[in-house]
């Protein structure tokens, strides 16, 4: 039986122009220009990649078919050689970026460090040929767990130098976690750390490691390659299993030519959060990828010879993979990393971050900027944040006023704001301004990146109207597009491409519900997981969410819904205040108000439930499926190992 419309509830109309003299230098100027982009593209899907990957980036051998597509399994540049170790480096050393900043470095102590391209060269072969020592060849799997240093970078891309698969694992997870990922993909060599820091404390990642492999938790595991970062003494089996990374690099030469690889032989598995079920691990393969990255990058951040780039994503998820890593460094940019977060001790280090190396490009998620917001403006207005030009959002829809302070606090009113829709699984971002071209509306990710077509459809896979909420579909392969779920092709087909219909095709369908409005613009609304359905309304999260944060009082809110005779569910709101705002009846009471006024009694929630903080993912998203839990009062049986901090959930359990 077909279900309702998702129903879309928020108006949001303001709307803002690229800048003059922005859009001047940007590498696509105006909207007519990306008009054609996307045209071209639309026409001749095949020549419009196929020139991008010849102008783009170097190939060891040229390709036979621009794709070969049977539904829902692709590939792209098919007999291509290639390799983006080399891409991202080797190409530059004979130009003047041999001795340009390739990564700038901040440790949360304070050490730093500045790799230009020719040592960063250096490094990466050094490191590569320290795997093969370990016995490492082509197609062997490595897992890799590290805190936020060079080492993190420099493993991947000699993972990727000698044709040997990366599987990284967030160092936040735990050893369970880990072992489960390591044994999934068969990983031959682990490459940890002795610990890193977070939030003024150390993070012990070689004895998680330890863990993750007693008692042949791991048997696949031979080696395991250890960087020293806090020097806190820990056991190593040395002479076995476990090796330092200072005294191979004794041992090995910085000779070390890139692998010619096949275009779509494997580059990485990156396991999704499993915030439900066994994760998935997500395959990418080395052209494709290679090319969407490189270019979504170029474009979106509209790089520049002379912009030192940040992005605040950590390696172990896709952000830090396609635009930390491998889409910055194609492009021959200047990349910053950085290990720290806020912290009680230090709550505005970004800001510093930021002033200190004159940061250009500062690319967040939109839970850290709530909780900048929640931190109070006067951290970022006591520093000079002049050299920024262009802010960026990704992880989750982002609430129109959490835009608005960004704009506003961050951007001074002059930095365009490139609010990203994308998914691990899509490799790179798909839904984005244009900066130099596309005007841009607080909320919405605008209109969709050349090459790509979606469209949001009914269950039946039919378009929805303008404005009527439905499912987020594409409906043409990419580059950049996962190939497969790791030894599981099954799962792949049934996970994103049998829950909609094909009507001309097979289309791709990620979780997320959308609305186009009458510009073409997208609006994500959510994971339609998180649907609420209201006396046979159906409402998604973020718009209810977005009312309740434009509420001078709200830091941040998530919206479930909680069984109901009457109505089906009722709308329970999880909210943490801002500043100096207390928790109150009255408060209650307003709040309750304020939905009504801004989007209709419909969402109206019929519980407020206050909180110092709200259960999260490592990655930062809102982890709504356990709220919902909470609010029918049921007891927590589901997977809890992506949770940041268990003691939020021990906390709003006694709030109930």
């Amino acid at each position: 039986m077909p279900q309702a419309a998702i129903e879309s509830i928020l108006q949001e109309k303001r709307l803002f122009y690229p800048a003059p003299e922005f859009a001047q230098k940007a590498h696509i100027q105006t909207l007519e220009q990306y008009h054609q982009l996307y045209d071209r593209a639309k026409q001749d899907p095949l020549a419009f990649w196929a020139e991008l990957a010849r102008t783009e980036l170097h190939w060891f051998s040229d390709w036979q078919q621009v794709l070969d597509w049977q539904p829902p399994f692709a590939k792209w540049f098919v007999g291509g050689q290639i390799n983006i170790s080399y891409n991202c480096l080797d190409r530059h050393l004979t130009t003047a970026r041999r001795n340009k900043a390739a990564l700038i470095w901040e440790g949360e102590p304070g050490d730093s460090r500045t790799l230009t391209y020719a040592q960063l060269h250096r490094e990466v072969c050094q490191f590569a040929n320290a795997l093969k020592h370990l016995g490492v060849q082509k197609g062997d799997r490595v897992g890799i767990y590290m805190p936020m240093i060079p080492e993190a970078a420099i493993a991947m891309l000699a993972c990727a130098r000698i044709g040997a698969p990366h599987t990284v694992v967030f160092g936040g997870f735990s050893a369970e976690a880990l072992k489960d990922r390591l044994v999934d993909a068969q990983a031959k060599v682990v490459v940890t750390a002795d610990g890193g820091w977070r939030k003024d404390a150390t993070v012990p990642l070689k004895a998680q490691v330890d863990i993750a492999l007693e008692h042949g938790g791991a048997a696949c595991v031979e080696n395991v390659l250890v960087v020293k970062r806090t020097g806190e003494p820990i056991p190593m089996q040395l002479g076995g299993r476990d090796h330092w990374w200072h005294e191979l690099q004794q041992l090995v030469s910085a000779d070390c030519p890139a692998e010619p690889m096949d275009s779509e032989d494997m580059l990485f598995i990156l396991y999704t959060s499993g915030t439900t079920g066994k994760p998935k691990g997500v395959v990418h393969t080395t052209g494709g990828y290679n090319l969407y990255t490189h270019v979504t990058t170029k474009w979106i951040f509209d790089l520049q010879e002379t912009d030192v780039y940040w992005c605040t994503a950590d390696v172990g998820w896709i952000t830090g993979h396609s635009y930390i890593v491998y889409g910055p460094l194609s492009n021959g940019a200047t990349v910053l990393m950085y290990e720290g977060a806020p912290r009680a001790s230090n709550p505005g280090c970004f800001w510093d971050v930021i002033e200190k190396y004159q940061v250009n490009i500062f690319y967040t998620a939109p839970t850290a900027i709530r909780a900048f917001i929640k931190m109070g403006e006067h951290l970022p207005l006591a520093r000079d944040l002049s050299s920024l030009r262009l802010l960026g959002t990704v992880g989750e829809p982002i609430n129109p006023e959490a835009w608005m302070w960004y704009h506003r606090v961050i951007g001074a009113e002059r930095c365009p704001i490139v609010d990203t829709w994308w998914q691990t699984e899509t490799g790179g971002i798909m839904i984005t301004p244009l900066p130099g071209a596309i005007p841009t509306k607080p909320g919405s990710a605008t209109l969709p990146f050349p090459g790509i077509q979606a469209e949001v459809v009914d269950l039946e896979g039919q378009p929805a109207n303008s404005n009527d909420g439905g499912y987020l579909v594409v409906k043409q392969p990419w580059p950049g597009m996962m190939r497969t779920v790791y030894g599981d092709p099954d799962r792949f087909r049934r996970s994103y491409w049998e829950h909609i219909p094909p009507k001309d095709g097979h289309v791709y369908f990620a979780g997320d519900g959308a609305r186009q409005d009458e510009d073409g613009y997208f609006w994500v609304m959510g994971r339609v997981d998180d649907v609420i359905s209201v006396a046979g309304h159906r409402l998604g999260t973020m718009e209810i969410e977005s009312a309740l944060v434009s509420h001078p009082a709200v830091a941040e809110a998530a919206v479930v819904g909680k069984p109901d005779q009457l109505k089906g569910e009722e709308i329970v709101a999880f909210v943490t205040l801002e500043g100096t705002h207390q928790p109150s009846e009255e408060l209650k009471t307003e709040l309750k108000q304020h939905v009504v006024a801004e989007i209709g009694a419909i969402a109206r929630p019929g519980e407020i439930r206050f909180a110092d903080a709200l259960p999260k993912t490592r990655s930062g998203k809102i982890m709504r499926r356990l709220l919902r839990t909470l609010a029918s009062g049921s007891g927590i049986t589901s997977d809890t190992s992506t949770l940041e901090d268990r003691s939020v959930l021990d906390k709003l359990r006694e709030g109930s």
